[in-house]
């Protein structure tokens, strides 16, 4: 039986991504050894343990399992990892040395563009000031404004996982659909999906919901500024899912002062949010707490479906949707 090695500490973490049920079915595949520590390892202590092991799992806040952790390692074929992207947990260095890195970056992602069409439903059809009517003892009146999301304008910056599967969620509700990508397209993926390549100029100038998937690095970092946010047309949307330094939050203050567009924002700069915040008041803004996704209950099923994916590994099987390659640990969240 291969030797499995957990770094998550235990904790809520722990609990919610290896419950009694998934901790006794990875124990049936695998001889398993966890974190003691009760914290996040350190790499020296990362590097001893290591050693003597076939694979890793790991969880957020795990240190970057770089040279000086891996080096001089030639157990470890397999890297798994609990969360979504690995753009700060691994280096050239593991994949120089033929380690195999898996993710649940697709189970993550369809979470995520699950949150996502929630949100622009939620905002269109303003039910949080609806439910708040109504606790008040009020009701709607003819003059209110609520929306859908039928045959709408929808905008999406950044082409990745999460993004496609949002573009394909959406297609039920026969939206026009426009893409900012730095990368090639599909043309192939465009046709299938009813999209058009576009500017970000011109998705924020004419869509009528706009939304963020970009990962944040060096090249996305402040990508949406104040000359994208002053464009958005009067009563539109904006949606950010992605990190929160991918748009200037400077900038996005600035234009919602202007109460001319609505956000639903995700995530941010600094979380949790100040208390003195202006987006916990602004009237304009839904702001949630960093919750898209994965949802709670969908943890657990991550991690039996990486156990799965690794047992497979071992036994010889050669691709998996889970796997991350090199060039996709690049373009991922730092």
């Amino acid at each position: 039986m291969k030797k499995l090695f957990v770094t998550i500490p235990d904790g809520d973490v722990k609990d919610t991504f290896i419950p009694d049920e998934v901790k006794t079915y990875m124990e049936q595949n695998f001889e398993v050894t966890y974190n003691s520590y009760g914290r996040n390892m350190t790499k020296a202590e990362l590097r001893e343990c290591l050693s003597d092991f076939d694979a890793v799992l790991t969880g957020w806040g795990t240190e970057k399992l770089d040279e000086s952790v891996l080096g001089g390692n030639d157990r470890l074929k397999l890297i798994v990892h609990t969360g979504g992207t690995v753009g700060n947990l691994v280096d050239d260095y593991a994949y120089n040395r033929g380690i195999k890195v898996y993710s649940g970056n697709i189970m993550y992602a369809t979470s995520v563009a699950e949150g996502t069409i929630a949100y622009m439903l939620m905002a269109l059809r303003r039910i949080p000031e609806y439910l708040n009517v109504v606790k008040s003892g009020g009701w709607r009146t003819e003059g209110d404004m609520w929306e859908g999301l039928l045959d709408r304008s929808v905008g999406i910056v950044g082409l990745g996982t999460i993004s496609r599967i949002v573009i394909r969620m959406l297609q039920c509700f026969n939206v026009k659909i426009k893409v900012f990508s730095h990368y090639e397209i599909e043309q192939e993926f465009l046709d299938k999906y009813n999209c058009v390549r576009a500017s970000l100029e011109e998705i924020f100038a004419t869509c009528d919901i706009v939304s963020v998937h970009s990962a944040l690095n060096d090249e996305n970092r402040n990508l949406i500024r104040k000359e994208h946010l002053e464009l958005l047309k009067d009563g539109s949307l904006f949606i950010n899912t992605s990190r929160g330094p991918v748009v200037n939050e400077n900038d996005l203050i600035t234009e919602l002062n202007k109460n001319h567009f609505r956000a639903v924002l995700d995530v941010f700069d600094k979380e949790p949010l100040d208390n003195n915040h202006p987006f916990r008041t602004m009237e304009n803004v839904y702001a949630i707490p960093h919750m898209a996704g994965p949802t709670l209950d969908r943890r657990k099923h991550i991690t039996r479906a990486l156990v799965d994916e690794a047992t497979a590994f071992f036994e010889g099987s050669i691709e998996s949707e889970f796997e991350i390659s090199e060039s996709m640990a690049k373009r991922m969240t730092k």
